[in-house]
């Protein structure tokens, strides 16, 4: 089987270095070949990808950690472009996996029960993307036993969600918070992984990138995908549970 990882894209040499080593995780636990591309900012594309590839069944897995956008209208146009059988796997988020990987890398940062924490996602102005991840957050207050905020590193106009920096201000007002750590709802460094650290916390957490519980859930939606069906335009993905 060949696997095509259809990315977001970032200018940070670090972020594409660190997509490409996720690519090569997840080629060495499947032993299959594993193909990175990106639907923003640089290329290959997923439909220039697809087209260099020989006949025979090949998967696309979305590495996106909500169904916005890009995973509900871009891709889908790559894989029609494309012109061939494909097998469609679900996006990344929400799971439960990526819950475990944020508390993970919270630890990891050093962040305590006692920290007030924000959920600080890329940004979308998508509703879709929004639902998925408020479910993550909701997950990750559970694992945690306390309150999450969400909050975007990018300027989205009209949002519910105010930018990072501001959330982490309006903690800082709150006497009764020690310190406000950041967990990175995010896959690889870039721009806004940089905004992340420039927001004023205590503790910004890493990328989700390369933990082992993001490899597990790339592997498994990978192996649960489904045929895309060019005769079917107006296919939708199917929400799953977090």
């Amino acid at each position: 089987m060949t696997v095509v990882l259809a990315a977001h894209g970032t200018r940070n040499p670090h972020g594409v270095e660190l997509l490409g080593e996720l690519a090569q995780a997840i080629s060495a636990r499947l032993a299959d070949a594993v193909h990175l591309s990106f639907v923003d900012v640089l290329g290959p594309s997923p439909s220039e990808v697809l087209a260099t590839l020989p006949a025979g069944p090949v998967t696309v897995l979305p590495a996106f950690l909500s169904r916005g956008y890009h995973v509900r209208v871009d891709i889908p146009a790559h894989l029609e472009r494309a012109n061939r059988p494909i097998r469609l796997a679900e996006a990344l988020g929400p799971s439960r996996l990526l819950v475990t990987a944020l508390q993970g890398r919270l630890a990891e940062a050093g962040a305590t029960r006692n920290d007030a924490v924000v959920l600080a996602a890329a940004g979308s102005s998508d509703p879709a993307a929004h639902r998925d991840i408020e479910v993550v957050a909701c997950g990750l207050s559970h694992q945690i036993d306390a309150p999450v905020r969400v909050a975007f590193a990018s300027v989205v106009p009209g949002s519910a969600y105010p930018s990072v920096a501001d959330t982490v201000a309006e903690l800082r007002e709150d006497r009764g918070v020690r310190r406000v750590a950041v967990a990175s709802y995010l896959l690889a460094d870039g721009l806004f992984q940089q905004r992340l650290a420039a927001s004023g916390a205590d503790i910004v957490a890493r990328p989700l990138g390369l933990t082992a519980p993001v490899i597990e859930l790339a592997c498994a939606r990978i192996a649960s995908a489904t045929s895309w069906k060019l005769t079917d335009p107006d296919r939708r993905l199917i929400d799953i549970p977090a």
